[in-house]
């Protein structure tokens, strides 16, 4: 089938070449010119705006909207809109909040457009792996473009979770989890690291991720990191966040349910961005203030 993809960046360009290995026809728009050529050259069309994106495109038009989350996808969202005709689905297949889709599904319910709200898994492998896709909305939009989720995902690699809002909670949820998991690597790592013992943490990753219950493709990527820079000198202890681990941590909250291992991994992301943090400072303060105990100056 075919469909039109707004956004090439990581994820969005290796989706354009996995859809187009199979056999979908894709027009593209991309800010970036360069990044549109890479694509042109594999077989997509190009496009100079989202108006001729879209008049390239048969009607019913399927669109796939891949840019960041928030303000930017509002922004494009609108842009689309004032060219689509009824019964167009529009796709957002970036880490949007689910409240903001649940609002973007009414947005294009009064133009007569469906929405589909898309979590997408997969980052930089999704093109040799395929991409973990959970999709929300109305299960017409969601039949019509099925050919398109088989495609990019592995083989029962794609869901219809159910309504509106549903794909981009289940993906919140799901990166929430994915930052506990990688703070327990990196905590375990780290006790390893400092240990009385020589361990080589690359053949341990490589063993845990053969024969191990805690075995994971996260534990796999660890070993590619540890096999290419076993003491990890190039990089800096700075971890940003997309967004969907604080998401999940106000719905836990707003729920009452607890997530404390949730809860510390998105606050030890926060604390690697803080060099020399005044709290630690302010702890060493007191403890030298009630008991003496010494100061690092």
């Amino acid at each position: 089938m075919e469909l039109g993809m707004i956004g090439l960046g990581k994820m969005g360009m290796n989706m354009v070449f996995r859809l187009l290995e199979g056999g979908h026809r894709v027009v593209v728009f991309n800010r970036t010119v360069s990044k549109e050529e890479n694509v042109i050259n594999k077989g997509a069309i190009g496009s100079n705006s989202v108006k001729e994106l879209i008049e390239k495109l048969a009607p019913p038009r399927v669109i796939w909207l891949m840019v960041p989350s928030g303000e930017p996808t509002d922004d494009m969202l609108n842009e689309v809109l004032k060219y689509v005709r009824e019964n167009d689905v529009i796709i957002d297949g970036g880490n949007s909040y689910y409240k903001d889709s649940v609002r973007r599904y009414e947005t294009c319910s009064k133009k007569g457009a469906k929405f589909l709200d898309c979590g997408t898994s997969g980052g930089i492998w999704g093109l040799k792996e395929g991409y973990c896709v959970m999709i929300g909305g109305d299960d017409d939009a969601f039949d019509r473009c099925e050919p398109i989720f088989k495609t990019l995902a592995p083989k029962d690699g794609y869901l219809h979770t159910g309504k509106y809002g549903s794909g981009h909670f289940v993906k919140m949820v799901h990166n929430a989890i994915e930052y506990g998991m990688m703070e327990a690597y990196a905590e375990g790592f780290e006790i390893m690291k400092t240990s009385d013992f020589d361990v080589d943490l690359e053949k341990v990753a490589f063993l845990w991720d053969h024969s191990s219950v805690i075995r994971s493709w996260l534990l796999e990527l660890a070993y590619n990191a540890l096999k290419g820079d076993p003491e990890l000198d190039n990089l800096k202890p700075i971890v940003d966040d997309s967004g969907e681990g604080r998401w999940t941590l106000k719905e836990a909250i707003d729920r009452a349910i607890p997530a404390p291992v949730i809860a510390d991994a998105v606050f030890m992301r926060f604390r690697s961005r803080q060099e020399n943090s005044f709290a630690a400072r302010m702890l060493a303060a007191l403890r030298h203030q009630f008991g003496g105990h010494p100061i690092h100056k």
